[in-house]
């Protein structure tokens, strides 16, 4: 099982730098493999790809912000968590019939 005690070192790094940039070589080196055989692997392991991984990590950490700051703007949030933010359509206003 020293595999996934690698894994877990890399998981590590990637919860550690949540909040900044994370690098894949750096993950990939924390398990031991290249960075294709890291996403093969960790995609295997956790049932949903890297980039996603991270994205819900950081949506996550922005809800509890929401949660506990309260006065933080969302889009604020969103790009502290480097989500993309696309701004709705306008809405048209109903004309009556």
């Amino acid at each position: 099982m020293e595999w996934l005690e690698r894994m877990n070192r890399a998981i590590d790094y990637i919860e550690a730098n949540l909040t900044g940039e994370i690098e894949l070589r750096e993950a990939a080196r924390m398990a031991c493999c290249s960075s294709y055989q890291f996403q093969r692997m960790f995609s295997f392991i956790t049932d949903v790809t890297l980039a996603e991984y991270i994205r819900r990590r950081r949506l996550t950490l922005a809800a509890l912000e929401l949660q506990h700051g309260g006065a933080a703007k969302v889009v604020g949030l969103l790009a502290q968590a480097q989500v993309e933010y696309i701004s709705p359509p306008p809405r048209r206003a109903l004309r009556p019939a």
